[in-house]
């Protein structure tokens, strides 16, 4: 694993709620920007800056979320208890 650095922290409001997201330097230059939901699913985009990955993760995290509704509603829906 790549070595990284939290070099900025701050929270996104998606559709009313707000989620963490941080943001890491890694060796090579680039930066790394990450939300966690549950240990093991984290959402991680990246960029050449800081300002990239965290634009970059501004505008797929309510897609990712999105995403995450639309499985659930699924599951709830059409899986066996």
């Amino acid at each position: 694993m790549e070595h990284e650095i939290l070099v900025h922290q701050c929270c996104l409001d998606v559709s009313g709620a707000e989620y963490e997201v941080q943001v890491y330097a890694r060796s090579d230059g680039s930066h790394v920007a990450k939300t966690v939901f549950a240990p093991g699913d984290v959402i991680v985009n990246d960029g050449e800056s800081l300002t990239e990955a965290l634009e970059r993760h501004a505008r797929l995290l309510p897609l990712a979320i999105d995403s995450r509704q639309l499985l659930k509603e699924y599951r709830r829906r059409f899986e066996p208890n």
